[in-house]
This record gives structure tokens, C-alpha cells and sequence, in this order.
């Protein structure tokens, strides 16, 4: 493939942290972290920039535990450090296939990973390194969906791309109602109308106002991420007006 045939220089993909379970109930697969980190290799070796924000609700979940009778600014701390976690894991697989990466933390851990600074973010990015954000924004009560718009925006990303276990955006939960339609193009309005819950409404928000483009996909579907980095149409598109899909 050549890289004048790539839709998009930039991207950043947003994994959740049950996507690196697999089929277990707690914590990372090694098989599925080697199989995600091949394929962000292979978008690199295309000449794509790929940065990543992965959740920690394969480790902890913040408002979970908070439900549960926790401070809520202690659990979402806590649900940070589980982002780091996350982060380095990924790190790891992808230096143990040759990739280039780095971890930046929006909240300070030194030791282990860098600080988050914007200007080095994106130096990163030039230099050909998958750069992961850990940490979500830094801040408590802001979801790890809002630091992917947030980050995505920050550095330029022209499209961000939402990883979950379904091909796409449906009307309803297909894993639970048959009839669930799945849609091909939306816009971010819509999404937000319709209460279609693929992101939080504040990362929903993001998006829209500055106008960068989501695609949802099928993380299990191998090769999706390459024909996305393409501009083939995979899974559901989400834009500010459906003329610019």
C-alpha cells in the first residue's frame, strides 16, 4: 500500500480497557495486546502517526467504585493509575515487536513514564513513536473517552477512532435487541439526540464543536484499522455534517 493512498497522516484511537481482557474477567490478555500492537505497528510502517487512550475498567473503574460508597476523587484516581498500567503494558508490546513508543502521563509519575506536554506529544508523533496518553485528562470526574477527544484535538489527530466490541453505531444494544439498526453515517448531533451512548456527551461535544471526525469500529474485525487509515467505510462514521463523509 502506498502512503499517498492513506486518507488520514493522523490519528487516535481509543481502546477501552475491557478490550485488552479478551475472554478473561480481569486484567490483560498478552495475546490480545501482541495482536493490537501489530496492527498500530503496521498503520506506523504506512506512514500514518497513531497516538492511543486506553481506559483502566479492565483494572478499576472510578464511578464504579464510587457507586460502591468510595470518594469519587479517590476512585478516579485510582481509575488513572489504571490507565498508566494500561499504557505501559502497551508499551511493552509494542517495543517487544521493534515499535517505538511512549507512555505520557497527565498526571505526574516520573519514574515511569513521561509528563504529558503537547509541543513533545506531537514531536513524538513526527518522530514516528506511538504515543499513549495514560491518565485520562488528569483531572477527576472526566472520562477516559473525554481525554481521547481532548488529546485528539490537542495534537492535530484528523480523526479519531472509538474501538468497541460491535461493528458500528446501532439504534439500540444489537447484543440484546435483534432489531437494532446499525447506522453507517451520523452526525455528532444526532448521536446526541438519540442518546446513542457510543461516547460520553462531553467528548461527544468535543468532537463536534471542533469539528473532528469519529469512526466506530469492531476492534476483533483484523485489518479494520488499516482500511479506516484508507477511508474505506468500516463500521459507523461520525462527522458534523454528513455531507463532509
Amino acid at each position: 500500500m502506498l502512503k499517498s493512498k492513506l486518507r488520514y497522516k493522523r490519528i487516535l484511537v481509543k481502546l477501552s480497557g475491557e478490550a485488552l481482557m479478551g475472554n478473561a474477567d480481569y486484567g490483560i490478555d498478552p495475546v490480545v495486546l501482541r495482536r493490537i500492537a501489530l496492527e498500530l505497528q503496521e498503520l506506523l510502517g504506512l506512514g500514518v502517526q497513531v497516538s492511543v487512550v486506553i481506559g483502566g475498567g479492565n483494572i478499576f473503574r472510578g464511578a464504579g467504585l464510587a457507586r460502591a460508597g468510595m470518594d469519587r476523587v479517590t476512585g478516579d484516581h485510582m481509575g488513572m493509575l489504571a490507565t498508566v498500567m494500561n499504557c505501559l503494558a502497551m508499551q511493552d508490546a509494542l517495543e517487544a515487536i521493534g515499535t517505538y513508543a511512549r507512555v505520557m502521563s497527565a498526571i505526574r509519575i516520573n519514574e515511569v513514564c513521561e509528563d504529558y506536554i503537547r509541543r513533545r506529544a506531537i514531536r513524538h508523533l513526527e518522530k514516528g513513536r506511538v504515543v499513549l496518553f495514560a491518565a485520562g485528562t488528569g483531572k477527576p470526574f472526566f472520562t477516559t473517552d473525554t481525554a481521547a477527544s481532548l488529546r485528539a484535538i490537542e495534537v492535530g489527530a484528523e480523526l479519531l477512532i472509538k474501538a468497541t466490541k460491535v461493528d458500528g453505531i446501532y439504534s439500540a444494544d444489537p447484543m440484546t435487541d435483534p432489531s437494532a439498526v446499525r447506522y453507517p453515517r451520523l452526525t455528532f448531533d444526532r448521536v446526541l439526540d438519540e442518546r446513542l451512548n457510543v461516547m460520553d456527551a462531553t467528548a461527544i461535544v468535543m468532537c463536534r464543536d471542533n469539528k473532528l471526525p469519529m469512526q466506530v469500529f469492531n476492534l476483533n474485525n483484523a485489518g479494520d484499522l488499516l482500511r479506516i487509515a484508507r477511508g474505506e467505510q468500516v463500521g459507523t462514521f461520525v462527522t458534523h455534517q454528513l455531507s463532509e463523509a
